[in-house]
């Protein structure tokens, strides 16, 4: 049995996995593919596999709740195969008679997936579905925390495949433990390297010689201004903030909250179990969550009742708090509330007024966060569309939950991901969800067509008209 004790495993692997995948699209249909994909779905949304792996998760990284992990599980899953449903990803996508092209989908080969311990069995399961799906073969590279959680999703892939008699060599995984090496060997031998985690991770895959799709980090920045419904406002930001702990790179680090309105929504955030430490109070806050610099691992997505503890809140918040809202103005590095906090404490910043608002939203993002999303509760039609003109973001989304609608929801048009593209913004190849488009690509047979080659006249007439040759 291969382990990593074996000399030259990561390529050993590979070449298991390169074999696999030309027995895949050479005997390959769109049936075949489908069948693969349901498998691996099933895999993790069967309810008694899902509850294990959502347990061990927790267990093995101490991030999130099961509860919530079980959520993901099955929503992410079942969100990414109603996405791919009818996605055709065989044979002949286009026969265009105009332009005289074919166009047949292909798949990209072998996929290296580096995947993170904050969701180290929904991560993983969507971008094996993706990779079947398109008729690839992919080899996953965990976290440490989450190895364990990626040996048993897998145990459960191959126990599916063998009912379908399907190939358990497409859906593999580098030996435990792991190591940066193994993973970087991957990363050089894959035909497509797909990256969440570190931004570590997103800049060796970059520079790896392979395609590679990498994501941005996280810090989302909510605007609530003067026209906002405040009480769902409230109840939508709590949703977000408290589900699996603040494990999402969506869940919101900042609001923005117009002065007008300001006294009126920390009320109604009181009462969905918002607690407000005033600024005064910030920096004993500061001091607990970053000791020495770094961000404290006591208190990243842990429940409710050990962060206030850790804290030190106890009895200082109110019965029945659900996280915790620091009122902050700094910016930046010398400002830690600013970023990104992987838990349920979020910064709360008072603006003069809504234009006020956008140029703090904008300073954040300057520091941490660019490209990846801006929330905005409001029912000011035009706002919303100023920002996606003018913010360096790549989405921006209006009245909702926010780590449940930036990786797609059953209530918005976005693809079900855990992977948000971030585009030049945040250093990514990708300004869209990563979804199964990325796992495929295509051969253009061209053939000829009648001749068509315009004038210069055509071309340049409305110009030369207006200012002369």
């Amino acid at each position: 049995m291969l382990n990593a004790a074996s000399p030259n495993h990561v390529d050993i692997l590979f070449s298991q996995a390169r074999a696999a995948q030309a027995g895949y699209a050479e005997n390959g249909s769109q049936a075949r593919y489908d069948s693969a994909a349901q498998a691996a779905a099933w895999a993790i949304m069967e309810p008694g596999r899902n509850k294990l792996l959502a347990e061990l998760a927790v267990k093995s990284t101490g991030l999130g709740n099961v509860t919530d992990k079980i959520i993901k599980n099955h929503r992410k899953t079942l969100g990414l195969m109603r996405d791919i449903a009818t996605a055709q990803t065989f044979g002949i996508l286009l026969d265009d008679q105009t332009t005289g092209i074919i166009e047949i989908a292909r798949p990209l080969g072998v996929i290296g997936a580096v995947v993170p311990s904050t969701n180290p069995a929904a991560t993983p399961a969507n971008n094996v579905i993706n990779a079947l799906k398109c008729g690839n073969a992919i080899i996953l590279s965990p976290s440490p925390k989450g190895v364990a959680c990626c040996m048993l999703l897998l145990d459960f892939i191959h126990a599916e495949f063998d009912k379908i008699g399907e190939d358990k060599r497409l859906v593999q995984m580098l030996p435990a433990p792991g190591t940066k090496a193994d993973t970087q060997r991957l990363l050089e031998l894959a035909d497509l390297a797909v990256v969440t985690g570190s931004q570590d991770n997103v800049r060796r895959a970059y520079s790896s010689g392979t395609p590679a799709v990498g994501v941005g980090a996280g810090n989302v920045t909510v605007i609530i201004d003067e026209t906002a419904d405040l009480a769902a406002a409230a109840k939508k930001i709590e949703a977000s903030k408290t589900f699996d702990n603040a494990t999402s790179c969506s869940s919101e680090n900042a609001l923005v909250v117009v002065d007008a309105i300001y006294d009126a929504f920390v009320a109604a955030m009181a009462a969905e179990g918002g607690a407000v430490v005033s600024a005064p109070n910030a920096d004993a806050i500061i001091a607990k969550l970053w000791p020495d610099g770094y961000l404290n691992r006591d208190v990243i997505a842990k429940d409710i009742n050990v962060l206030i503890e850790k804290l030190g809140l106890t009895g200082k918040v109110p019965a029945g708090t659900r996280f915790i809202a620091v009122e902050t103005k700094g910016i930046g590095p010398d400002y830690p509330l600013s970023g990104e906090k992987l838990s349920t404490v979020a910064a709360l910043y008072r603006a003069q007024d809504y234009a006020d608002a956008v140029a703090i939203t904008k300073q954040i993002l300057a520091y941490q966060g660019a490209g990846h999303s801006i929330g905005l509760h409001t029912t000011d039609t035009t706002r919303p569309i100023e920002l996606g003109r003018h913010m360096p973001t790549c989405r921006v989304i209006v009245n909702q939950a926010h780590a449940f609608a930036t990786g797609g929801s059953f209530d918005n048009g976005l693809p079900f991901s855990l992977s948000m593209g971030c585009g030049s913004w945040g250093g990514n190849s990708i300004d869209e969800n990563l979804h199964w488009r990325h796992f495929m690509q295509r051969t253009k047979v061209v053939r000829p067509i009648p001749y068509c080659e315009p004038s210069l006249d055509d071309i340049f007439k409305a110009y030369w008209d207006k200012v002369g040759k």
